[in-house]
């Protein structure tokens, strides 16, 4: 399979908070789901919900990074989904679109900081 990532993605579970600002009709707009991030990088991020999200679904999502217990919003496009549990959990791809400069740069400096700790401590 050809690796389409443009960045490199940082293997991290992050509690996520996303808005559904717009999509299908069948999906509520504003509807807040609590999930996870799986991976992140500052071009997107893999998430794992409880519904499905439709591909083209543009989402507003706040990342709480565990470690800094910091918040960042960013805005993103699904563009894969992915079937985990029938019916209870589902996996999207969701290239970020629209996010604030600010917030891709608390992403780079996560993610470079979590890169070299992990060097420096590869237990």
């Amino acid at each position: 399979m050809k690796e389409e990532r443009k960045t490199e993605r940082l293997k991290d579970v992050n509690e996520i908070v996303i808005s559904v600002v717009s999509g299908k009709d069948n999906l509520p707009k504003e509807e807040i789901l609590y999930s996870h991030s799986k991976d992140i990088s500052v071009s997107g991020a893999r998430i794992r919900a409880t519904i499905v999200l439709p591909i083209d679904t543009i989402l507003k999502m706040d990342f709480t990074l565990k470690d800094l217990q910091q918040k960042i919003t960013a805005f993103g496009k699904v563009k894969w989904i992915k079937i985990i549990f029938e019916d209870r959990y589902y996996e999207a791809g969701v290239e970020f679109v629209n996010t604030p400069s600010e917030a891709i740069k608390k992403l780079a400096d996560y993610i470079s900081w979590k890169k070299e700790c992990k060097s420096l401590n590869p237990v």
